[in-house]
């Protein structure tokens, strides 16, 4: 695991699910309804809607709807990659280097090595 404290650790994982989360919703508004009976377009709906609203204030009214999540999953992205950073005081923007996806692509890298290395 990376070398910040954990609550900047649990802070990015919880930024970065939701972030992932809205781009997920993004994606699948591409082929299905935001009313659509699939599991996984309900659940993704059911917990974005909450954040979608709360950034409405500064979401521009003439953005189309299913643009929306991917919009406000920049602003998180923003957050995690300029404001965490200087908060904890880093002169250099985006050095915190998303814990998160550094730790998927990881394991990623572990499980690929380990399936390889074997033969």
């Amino acid at each position: 695991m990376s070398s910040f404290p954990l609550w900047v650790i649990i802070l990015d994982y919880s930024l970065g699910m939701i972030m992932w989360t809205l781009i997920g919703r993004f994606g699948m508004s591409l082929f299905l309804q935001d009313n659509s009976d699939f599991f996984f377009m309900k659940v993704f709906v059911k917990y974005t809607n909450p954040l979608i609203q709360k950034f409405s204030f500064i979401t521009p009214s003439f953005l189309i709807e299913r643009l929306i999540p991917l919009y406000v999953a920049w602003f998180l992205y923003m957050i995690r990659f300029y404001l965490i950073p200087l908060i904890l005081g880093y002169n250099v923007m985006g050095v915190l280097s998303f814990p998160l996806e550094s730790d998927i692509s990881l394991a990623i890298y572990d499980f690929f090595n380990l399936l390889f290395t074997k033969t």
